[in-house]
This record gives structure tokens, sequence and C-alpha cells, in this order.
């Protein structure tokens, strides 16, 4: 597993940057990312969407596929990273959106995290299925995060 101190130095070697548009971690990303030394030279930014109308006004994820499917969505992911990275005018961007619980949103049930990354020539999107209190996902999604940027330095 990919850790933050780990792409930290990693991006840092690179030259590269991130940045993040995160919804049901809601800066958890980038809070994490900021606490290794030398954070600031790698992380860009970040957009905390966690209500539904600012994944639009922020990241620029289309009000129809908001409006056909939900917040919590694949391309939804997709379109945060892209937004982020665009925005934020970084190397990467991360885009995570999903359901933390204990209740299911719009029938998707507590646990369901997509986890979304944008770079040069990488464009990927992971479901994820994690069990535990709302805590657990939020800290699962950060990891998944970080471990699919991780994949795409190495």
């Amino acid at each position: 597993m990919t850790g933050a101190r780990e792409l930290v130095a990693a991006l840092t070697r690179r030259g590269e940057t991130v940045a993040a548009a995160e919804s049901v971690t809601a800066g958890l990303v980038c809070a994490t990312l900021a606490e290794v030394p030398g954070a600031s030279a790698v992380l860009r930014g970040g957009l905390v969407v966690y209500a539904t109308d600012l994944k639009t006004v922020l990241a620029g994820v289309d009000k129809r596929l908001l409006a056909e499917h939900g917040a919590v969505h694949p391309e939804v992911a997709a379109q945060l990273a892209a937004g982020a990275r665009d925005r934020c005018a970084a190397t990467w961007g991360l885009g995570l959106t999903g359901v933390a619980g204990p209740s299911p949103q719009d029938g998707v049930p507590p646990g369901t995290v997509y986890v979304a990354l944008r770079g040069p020539g990488t464009a990927v999107v992971r479901e994820l299925a994690i069990g535990g209190d709302r805590a657990a996902v939020r800290a699962a999604a950060v990891h998944a995060a970080f471990a699919l940027l991780g994949e795409h330095l190495h």
C-alpha cells in the first residue's frame, strides 16, 4: 500500500503535482497529504464538494449526469478527478465519491465508493465496497486513492 509519505516523495522526484475533488472524504485526502513535510511542493489543492451542487459549481461535473444517476456514480468520480486536475492545474487529479453511511444515499448502499485518477494518458475509475462505520469507509477511500495514484507513479 502506498502511503502519503511515499506519494509525496514520488511526486517530488518526478516534479509532478496532485489535486483532489473530494465528496465522501470531505478533504481527508488533502489533509493527509499535507501532514507530510514537503507536501507543499506537490499538493496543489483540493475541492471539498460534499454538497451535490458543488460538484458542478466547483469541479465541473455535468448537471445532467448528477440528475440522472445521482452523486455516487463512476462517471461522477471520473469528472471530479478531471475537474480537480484542471481547476488546480495539477499533473494528477483524484476524484472520490461514495456513501459513508450509515444509511443508503439515492438507493446506493453504505460502503460504495468510487475513486478516480486523471493524469497524463491516464483515466481510471475503481469501484470499492468497503465495510465498517463512517470513519472506516472514509479512511479506506483515502488509502484506495493513494494506492491508485501510487500505481501510476512507480
